[in-house]
């Protein structure tokens, strides 16, 4: 059977996974975490992408990516991987593949489901154990959204840019987002939903979805996601 067209929506974010070959690590040391967070700035300019958050975990990455037309996402990817293919390949003198096949991406759409997905990413290192809390995780969006630390990476999503009237505001509340209660489920059908090139959304972009590509999109994160008291409105 054809595989179907990856879904990608210009200007609308997409969760993005790419792990490593037969999910071996990726990084090996600090200095490589560091080298693709610098494959991920050069190519988001080349190809005009935002990028709302991240984690980088021993063997895959988790990405929140926004491109500017539809193209631009997989020539994104395609320009970090292959840079950091050849960087690691010269670095430790090896041959071969690194990275296990296509990316895996989920159009999200952008309201309350944005923060979901974000919160999803950046407590991928508490969900594996790696850590207690995901302020403790060095490889994160978290340090910034959360704490207030400096990421020339990250550009700020519009559900993020409503949670307070200045940054030092939105970081708390974003901080208590993410340890707010998570409804059952939640994960796992993120999960699902990107690893099938699904919808992370409602019945009602998903059928927004439909009529952008003219097919019909099967499958999608179903059930409003519970938001904290503090955040605002939608904002699709």
């Amino acid at each position: 059977m054809a595989r179907l067209p990856r879904i990608v929506i210009p200007a609308y974010p997409h969760h993005v996974i790419q792990r490593g070959n037969n999910r071996q690590a990726v990084f090996f040391t600090d200095n490589d975490y560091r080298f693709f967070l610098e494959c991920l700035r050069e190519a988001k300019g080349k190809y005009s992408c935002r990028i709302y958050a991240y984690v980088l975990m021993t063997n895959h990455v988790h990405l929140l990516v926004d491109p500017e037309k539809a193209d631009n996402l997989g020539r994104f990817m395609q320009s970090v991987g292959r840079r950091y293919v050849r960087y690691i390949n010269q670095t430790y003198r090896r041959t071969g593949t690194l990275w296990e096949g296509r990316f895996k991406s989920a159009v999200v759409s952008r309201d309350a489901y944005l923060i979901v997905c974000s919160r999803y990413i950046e407590l991928n290192p508490v969900r594996a154990g790696m850590v207690s809390d995901p302020g403790q995780y060095p490889w994160s969006s978290y340090l910034s959204r959360a704490l207030g630390s400096p990421d020339r990476l990250l550009d700020e999503d519009p559900w993020y840019a409503g949670l307070g009237r200045n940054a030092q505001e939105r970081q708390r509340i974003y901080g208590e987002w993410v340890r707010s209660g998570i409804r059952k489920g939640e994960w796992d059908q993120i999960r699902k939903a990107t690893q099938q090139g699904r919808v992370i959304g409602g019945e009602g972009f998903k059928k927004q979805v439909e009529r952008v590509l003219g097919r019909r999109v099967v499958g999608e994160l179903r059930g409003r996601p519970r938001t904290a008291s503090v955040a605002p409105e939608n904002v699709l």
